[in-house]
């Protein structure tokens, strides 16, 4: 029987580094590769943890170079700037709030590079996120569960990920933890044992979106106005692109109590503020969805769910509605979701499915 072939999506970072490392050991025959997303102009100069930059693509072939495993860099600057860059700023523009790493794991990190896997004769492909993958032969489907250390669990920005995918890829890292990892990457001498992780958004390290997409289109966004609940004028705001939901920093204005961002307006490129209590609701709608323990959602699920990255998984039920659409209805009131973010559910350990907010019903 000849030897399992995988392709190692590799960043730099440790992670991907430990990864390549264990699959090997599981006695696949193992290559080593790199997406190029972008070119260094867009970015600001600034010393900031991001990923896939020159320093990284070295890394990552120097730890490859110790494996005695071939390396690669991908070309894909066209269809990150095609699938993620213009989809970040449209996202925007539309008064969203986007998750480009959502977006570059659907379509380049899952999609495009499992393609330049197939072609390369691999098996799977193989990356360094924390989660987990099984096969439910009953229902003749591929599940994704959470990662055992649920401090890293990257399950949320995975939901994404088709049955198709799942069959294709390994996650050698979902039963580990960082300390762990780490620990394997000093015993062997890697270069990047004790590196940084990644906290960023690659193409905008210093985390100012309005500059970037004032930079990148040429645009110069238009001033106007902030309102309060009542419609009334309260000040002027530098561009309603620059602003999301539930955002308090760097609004400059004084009204006597704090307040938050609470709706926008493009076409009249107005931004509503309020009390932070204005911000909860109950209930959005989501489209777009990803299941995994079934095709599609047929009946109301009681769930546990999560409207953004950061967020402590909360109770709800999820309803399906025609045309694509589910409704999540959170036993509590949930602060600032927003339209453009991602919708995980889960049940236990088990990722039920995703979706992308498109309307919050207060």
């Amino acid at each position: 029987m000849s030897m399992k072939k995988a392709l190692i999506a590799m960043s730099g970072g440790v992670d991907s580094s430990v990864a390549a490392f264990l699959t090997q050991q599981a006695g696949f025959d193992c290559m080593g590769a790199m997406m190029r997303l972008y070119d260094n102009e867009i970015l600001p100069p600034a010393d900031s943890n991001t990923c896939c930059s020159l320093d990284d693509s070295e890394d990552a072939r120097s730890v490859a170079f110790r494996l005695g495993m071939p390396f690669y860099v991908f070309n894909s600057k066209a269809e990150f700037e095609e699938k993620v860059i213009r989809k970040f700023i449209s996202c925007y523009e539309c008064g969203a709030t986007p998750n480009p790493c959502i977006e570059c794991n659907r379509h380049l990190k899952f999609d495009h590079f499992l393609h330049k896997a197939l072609v390369l004769g691999c098996d799977y492909i193989v990356t360094g996120h924390y989660a987990r993958i099984r096969y439910d032969e009953a229902a003749d489907r591929y599940l994704l569960l959470k990662a055992a250390d649920i401090t890293k669990d990257q399950s949320y920005v995975l939901y994404c990920l088709t049955q198709e995918q799942l069959s294709h890829t390994l996650f050698p890292l979902g039963e580990m933890t960082k300390s762990e990892v780490r620990a394997i990457a000093e015993e062997k001498g890697f270069i990047n044992a004790r590196k940084h992780d990644s906290q960023d958004i690659c193409f905008v390290p210093d985390g100012d979106y309005f500059a970037f997409m004032e930079r990148y289109t040429g645009k110069k966004y238009e001033s106007g106005d902030f309102l309060d609940l009542d419609g009334n004028v309260v000040g002027k705001h530098r561009g309603a692109v620059a602003y999301t939901l539930g955002q308090r920093k760097g609004l400059g204005l004084a009204m006597g109590a704090p307040v938050y961002v609470c709706g926008k307006n493009m076409e009249a490129n107005t931004v509503t503020v309020g009390p932070n209590e204005a911000l909860f609701a109950t209930t959005l709608r989501a489209d777009n969805w990803n299941w995994f323990p079934f095709p599609a959602l047929t009946e109301p699920m009681r769930v546990t769910a999560r409207s953004r990255y950061n967020q402590k998984e909360q109770p709800a039920t999820v309803y399906p509605e025609e045309n694509g659409f589910a409704r999540v209805v959170f036993d509590e009131p949930q602060r600032a979701m927003t339209p453009g973010q991602a919708v995980v559910l889960y049940d236990g350990d088990l990722v039920v499915g995703g979706g992308t907010i498109r309307e919050v019903i207060k």
